[in-house]
């Protein structure tokens, strides 16, 4: 194709729906949203947004889904998992990809107290990263003999945060357990090392502190947020797992985007923009898009706390600050476009923990 064609240089046309709802989960890597509306992307592209905040996934999911929201802030599995069938049945399409990296995996402090010995030191006394789950399988084992469950959080069964838990736990010889649809047995602890279980997002902190569960695998600002509190450390980030995945994606049903071409358009144009500014300038606006998202109707946590992650720094044991200016990645890398070889690799994930099995091979988001 020649890129001086007619066809790319034509206009978009006006947009045949001009007033939309958009749905999001309070975590940092809403921001392009919130960029978007705040710095009049939107307006700009003929488009009258209202962002509203969900309780949990699987409301916004639904809510995308029965049209009260026109599109969505959604995890990367959420489009994959419902065009195939598994859970809530809708063909979703991804026409952006939010952002890359983002999560952390944390213990409280407990776990942390009984994994430190395991976990070898550098010259200044400090751990070595990344830590990795071998060191966490003395607790378990020592949580097994005792006949106790080693309990751990997830905010979705079929996301990033789920599959880079169980690959980080297997690696250290630690079964996250599996999935059984075809007998009925949607819980994921079949033979179960450790317990995964679903919380939302920003409840993560509290469950862990009430003792409810003993680590958790979130997007920030809430690995941080147990740092600030006290209560809990980060021991590994999805970047030292995965290495710049994509965390979040912007979901619109196929009849949307099939009734509303230039609408579609015009949003992800914006959106794009949005990313952009998030990253020019080596993170400079950052500081900007920090005190934005700590307002109530955004993310709603504390400046300083989004701020430990979002400004390129990234905090594990109190007062051990590290430099890792990819943690947040909206625009570098190509991070705007939705490979199908992401979408392959959370395929296989699904396929490898039992939740997809032989029967879900001939449907449309499948291949």
């Amino acid at each position: 194709m020649i890129l001086g064609s007619a066809a790319v240089r034509a206009e978009i046309g006006d947009p045949e729906k001009e007033e939309l709802k958009f749905g999001f989960i309070k975590l940092t890597d809403m921001a392009p949203l919130a960029i978007a509306y705040e710095k009049g992307y939107f307006e700009d592209e003929g488009l009258y947004v209202t962002l509203e905040a969900q309780a949990n996934w699987k409301v916004l999911l639904d809510g995308t889904i029965d049209g009260q929201l026109d599109g969505a802030h959604m995890l990367a599995g959420q489009p994959l998992a419902a065009t195939i069938g598994f859970g809530t049945k809708a063909h979703i399409i991804t026409p952006f990809s939010m952002d890359l990296n983002g999560n952390g995996i944390t213990v409280s402090n407990e776990t942390w107290k009984q994994m430190k010995p395991y976990v070898p030191k550098q010259p200044d006394g400090k751990s070595v990263h990344p830590i990795k789950a071998d060191a966490l399988k003395p607790v378990v084992d020592k949580f097994k003999e005792e006949g106790k469950p080693f309990k751990m959080g997830m905010v979705f069964p079929v996301f990033t945060h789920n599959y880079e838990l169980r690959y980080w736990l297997a690696a250290g010889g630690i079964n996250p357990g599996y999935y059984a649809p075809h007998k009925g047995d949607t819980s994921g602890t079949m033979k179960a090392d450790a317990l995964l279980s679903v919380t939302p997002p920003p409840q993560m902190p509290a469950t862990l502190e009430a003792g409810t569960i003993y680590g958790y695998c979130v997007g920030e600002p809430w690995n941080q947020q147990a740092v600030f509190k006290g209560i809990g450390v980060p021991v590994v980030t999805d970047y030292e797992i995965w290495k710049d995945n994509p965390e979040k994606v912007f979901g619109m049903t196929k009849a949307f985007t099939e009734k509303y071409p230039n609408t579609t358009v015009r949003v992800v144009k914006a959106l794009i923009r949005a990313g952009k500014w998030l990253d020019d300038n080596n993170n400079a606006n950052r500081p900007e898009a920090v005190k934005i998202l700590s307002q109530s109707n955004y993310v709603g946590a504390d400046y300083d706390v989004i701020a430990n992650s979002m400004t390129g720094t990234f905090e594990y044991e109190k007062g051990d600050k590290r430099e890792v200016p990819d943690f947040n990645v909206f625009f570098r890398y190509n991070a705007t476009y939705p490979y199908d070889s992401d979408a392959v690799w959370y395929l296989t994930q699904m396929r490898r923990w039992g939740q997809i099995s032989d029967r879900y091979r001939h449907s449309p988001g499948y291949h």
